[in-house]
């Protein structure tokens, strides 16, 4: 019984100290007798304790001396988990920063391929990668908070926040987070243009549950259609899918939708293949009006082969349950088709968030909230704004057209020679990047150039322009400022360049490393954003897939979908993913789509 005791004690002991385990197998490795540890612990046991106090003393002394010499970390909020907020978390590793995460939704979802996913060709979970398997990587302190941001407060550096989980509790709903630095990364909505019935009767494609929700709804509607019940005509209606919207996104649903219908449906559903009807419906004269003619031109032909009725200048002016109504634009005739399903694919437009924002700081008439190039929200120097809900309001040359000559002419002459505006040059074209693209559309080989064109007179080195004329050769410039497009490569690039600023922000707050200020002096702290376009794809179905790439670069055919496919793969923010995706491409092959509808 005694035996017994003293075991007894000796597992509480282990259960109780887990490093005495260690300290056990550390002795008995070196060769130390335990007995001896022992009587040595009883022996100082006095002392131990002393010196133990002496030791806590000293180190709590230390911890109070360091935290007073450690200045306090800033604290970042990032407000969403797209592709922006993604690729900012993905990037950042300057430890001196506290980053607080707030979004409703705990995981980063591979947009690009929700098409696939709404008729079984990817895996739902295959796409998606939960925020905290990202944050647990980095060694820099990052938190989650599951929760939807519902007002943002500037002035005195707060965001206010509604739990989107129910917590069942009676205390407050809304909390508030103070920042330091606040990035605003929540994406857009679907604009439906204030179309009456959208929002009530019509599929969205922009979240996972979108997706779901539609692959559910498809199946659903042939196994409806199957009924013996149905006659001819009520099964047209319930099998008449309808897109609205010619964008990239609808163009691949209504494909992935053919393929479907054409390899797995007539396998499962033959009774009700041949009532199928597909329809695109496109406000404008051509569908992917973003791409090369030559791609708009192939897609529209594939589509009226493949059977897709595509319907040019059908603007939608309401739906109900039952129908669609439509006028074209031209003549105005009106029509009113019956449906069964219809996807809403045509726009975006901000959150109810972003427009309250706008309007509390005077942005109130934008489509988009207005960032400099440094993507910072215009007259905050804290705030950064990117991805979908955010536009880069570029400068106009013209605007500092004045302040630009005064930086050139180095002499204070009046004029400007050639070789003073080639010192300053590339600035120029780093600060304004629309020099470039005029330059590129005239054809002209550099800004020298434009300017000897602006004079009029022989190429001569000793050639100078007064500010008249640099404002005539410069005039046109500004026509090429365009919009960067809402896509998820837009959203990558930003994320990853301001995680680059916030890197080195203490470094370049001692040397800036951006262009001069022309309106005033110094240099900017960093270089101003640029947008590296990689291409596009358009997938067709019929493992063929539209390829615009850098170069003016097109190609249409298989081999592009194996490109398709390879650089999908590579894209996937984890291992974990792109194994998935891979394996659901792989299954695909074997045994077909998925036709479980869940």
């Amino acid at each position: 019984m005694r035996n017994f005791n003293f075991f007894g004690r000796l597992s509480r002991a282990f259960n109780d100290y887990p490093s005495l385990s260690k300290v056990i197998v550390v002795s008995t490795i070196s060769g130390g007798s335990l007995i001896a540890y022992a009587e040595a612990n009883a022996f100082n046991g006095s002392k131990g304790h002393i010196a133990h106090a002496d030791a806590v003393a000293s180190n709590d002394d230390r911890r109070i001396a360091s935290s007073e010499q450690v200045p306090k970390k800033k604290k970042v909020v990032l407000l969403g988990t797209g592709w922006g907020g993604m690729s900012f978390l993905k990037s950042l590793n300057n430890t001196n920063f506290e980053v607080q995460v707030v979004s409703p939704r705990n995981f980063f979802v591979f947009t690009p391929l929700l098409p696939s996913v709404t008729c079984g060709k990817v895996e739902a979970r295959s796409i998606v990668e939960p925020i905290r398997n990202i944050i647990r990587k980095k060694n820099v302190n990052i938190s989650y908070s599951e929760a939807e941001c519902v007002k943002i407060d500037p002035n005195n550096k707060k965001i206010y926040c509604r739990a989107t989980i129910d917590s069942h509790s009676k205390g407050e709903e809304v909390f508030a987070v103070d920042y330091d630095y606040l990035i605003i990364a929540v994406g857009a909505q679907v604009n439906t243009f204030n179309t009456p019935g959208v929002m009530e009767n019509c599929h969205f494609l922009k979240e996972i549950d979108d997706a779901q929700k539609i692959r559910k709804n498809v199946i659903d509607s042939f196994e409806k259609a199957s009924l013996p019940n149905l006659s001819d005509e009520e099964r047209k209606k319930i099998l008449h899918f309808v897109v609205v919207g010619g964008g990239p996104t609808g163009v691949e649903f209504a494909a992935e939708l053919h393929d479907f219908v054409n390899e797995d449906v007539v396998k499962l559903y033959p009774n009700v293949q041949d009532l199928v009807k597909i329809t695109l419906l496109e406000a404008t004269d051509h569908i992917l009006n973003m791409f090369d003619k030559r791609i708009t031109n192939f897609a529209e032909q594939k589509f009226g082969r493949d059977g897709i009725d595509v319907k040019l200048g059908s603007m939608v002016t309401g739906i109900n349950e039952n129908e669609i109504s439509t006028k074209v634009r031209g003549n105005g005739e009106k029509t009113s088709t019956p449906y069964g399903m219809a996807l809403w694919s045509t726009g975006i437009g901000p959150r109810p968030l972003i427009k309250e924002f706008m309007k509390q700081i005077g942005q109130g008439n934008r489509r988009a909230l207005a960032t400099d190039e440094w993507l910072r929200v215009e007259g905050f120097g804290n705030i950064y704004a990117l991805g979908d809900c955010a536009t880069v309001n570029q400068r106009k040359v013209m605007e500092d057209i004045s302040e630009i000559f005064r930086k050139a002419d180095k002499d204070n002459s009046g004029t400007l020679t050639v070789k003073e505006f080639q010192e300053i040059i590339d600035d120029i074209c780093e600060r304004y990047p629309q020099v470039e693209l005029y330059l590129k559309n005239k054809q002209v080989r550099n800004m020298v150039d434009l300017l000897k064109e602006a004079k009029g007179d022989a190429a001569k080195e000793s050639m100078e322009l007064n500010i008249e004329e640099f404002k005539s050769a410069l005039s046109e410039v500004d026509s090429q400022m365009k919009n960067l497009p809402a896509t998820a490569q837009v959203a990558n690039q930003q994320g990853a360049y301001l995680a680059k600023c916030f890197n080195r922000m203490e470094e370049c707050e001692k040397n800036p490393e951006g262009p001069p200020r022309f309106r005033g002096t110094g240099r900017h702290r960093f270089h101003p954003f640029r947008y590296r376009h990689l291409g596009q794809f358009a997938p067709l179905g019929g493992e063929q897939t539209a390829a615009q790439l850098p170069g003016d670069w097109v190609s249409i055919g298989h081999s592009e979908q194996w490109l398709w496919y390879s650089v999908y793969a590579s894209k996937q923010v984890s291992w974990r993913t792109r194994a998935l995706v891979v394996s659901d491409w792989i299954r695909r092959f074997i045994f077909g789509r998925d036709t479980s509808g869940i």
